[in-house]
């Protein structure tokens, strides 16, 4: 696992390559969010003194997602943007403040900048979170990390030698519902895992591919619903019942006119010894909230979105998370983030990150394990074999 990289002091954000910290265990990671997450709305207003400049690569929907986010985020300024569409860069950095750049070099030479935030397409992402390692800033990137793990473990390598912490924005770690579970089973409440499913039958309509460049090709999508859409219950899967070690896949273009699938279905064999299956398409009209069922040797816990429906135990306990507002994204039959909560949550966690000497919640070792395990299940369907998990 690659070193976490830090700053000299909470006041100093600059990565200096003679500071080094081994990555904190998950568990503690954990707690720290869990401690992070109920402090408030606000866990880092105590830091509005010191601004943090923060750039955007990018300018599509979710760049405008992440623009939200920072405009919702205490101590934080958005100073910066480039986009290889200049004027729709020109258009955010009009609401929401910032200077354009014409190119990338020349916004990642500005100056106050001390992290930027990676929204362009995925098959960019290793190279644009790179050349601003290479610029001494700390990089934040959307989902997926990039599309190969040959790439990310480039851009890690380029991480440590910059000494540029790296997140990835995979916001539904930070859901107050399922920080609750994922201790109340690091904890050992279900017993040992026997069974994992998910399902995610989402709906995308044409348009939504006809109207991009790169949603839905092979080169700069990496692959179809897996990829874009599946990826956050792949991390949730791996986060909260642990690796898998082998997959059986089968993968079909059933509606959308793509290169890559709109449907695929798998069996999963996880490290632990428990199975699982996995759906993903985003053919499902009028698309479904997403659902995992895990089940323990002591019981069985049912999440839909990103909220925990039930928890029952062998013993006859119910345990139910606390009371709290859920975020109102439609994500089942929209790619609109119409609720910054989570990405918010996920910006604020690497800022304390970057400030704190620690690892962001999902770092880039943690960004890497469902792109590995997303290129195995592609190598399982292509090949129609079982195969092992890099």
């Amino acid at each position: 696992m690659a070193p976490v990289l830090h700053c000299l002091s909470a006041f100093d954000i600059r990565p200096r390559s003679v500071i080094r910290k081994t990555v904190p265990q998950r568990p503690t990671v954990i707690a720290n969010v869990a401690l992070f997450l109920r402090a408030g709305p606000r866990p880092i207003a105590r830091l509005r003194t010191v601004t943090f400049h923060v750039g955007l690569v990018g300018s599509g929907n979710i760049s405008e997602t992440h623009a939200r986010a920072v405009r919702e985020t205490d101590g934080v300024a958005l100073v910066a943007h480039w986009s290889r569409n200049a004027g729709a860069a020109a258009r955010l950095a009009e609401q929401y403040g910032g200077r354009a750049f014409e190119s990338l070099e020349a916004m990642l030479d500005h100056r106050p900048l001390d992290a930027v935030l990676v929204g362009t397409p995925s098959g960019m992402h290793a190279e644009h979170a790179t050349a601003a390692a290479r610029r001494g800033l700390h990089v934040l990137v959307e989902k997926p990390l990039d599309i190969s793990t040959a790439r990310i473990d480039a851009l890690l390598d380029e991480c440590a030698r910059a000494d540029a912490t790296l997140g990835v924005i995979l916001q539904d770690r930070t859901a107050p519902d399922l920080v609750w579970l994922k201790e109340l089973l690091d904890a050992g409440a279900l017993g040992r895992p026997v069974l994992g499913s998910a399902s995610v039958r989402w709906y995308r309509p044409p348009e939504y591919y006809t109207g991009s460049g790169w949603r839905g090709t092979r080169a700069l999508d990496g692959g179809g619903a897996l990829m874009n859409q599946g990826i956050h219950t792949v991390d949730l899967l791996l986060w909260l019942w642990g690796d898998v070690a082998r997959v059986c896949a089968r993968a079909a273009t059933a509606v959308h006119r793509i290169e890559v699938e709109d449907t695929l279905v798998a069996t999963l064999e996880f490290a632990s010894g428990a199975l699982g299956t996995l759906e993903v398409t985003t053919a499902a009209y009028p698309g479904l909230p997403r659902r995992l069922e895990l089940t323990g040797t002591e019981g069985t816990v049912v999440i839909e979105g990103d909220r925990v429906a039930r928890v029952t135990l062998r013993s006859g306990r119910e345990l139910h998370p606390p009371a709290h507002a859920g975020n109102e994204n439609a994500s089942a039959s929209s790619p609109i983030v119409t609720d910054v909560q989570g990405h918010r949550r996920i910006l604020e966690d690497f800022i304390a990150a970057v400030r704190s000497r620690r690892a962001p919640l999902c770092d880039g070792a943690e960004g890497r394990r469902s792109v590995a395990l997303v290129e195995a299940l592609y190598r399982s369907a292509a090949d129609r074999t079982a195969v092992g998990v890099a």
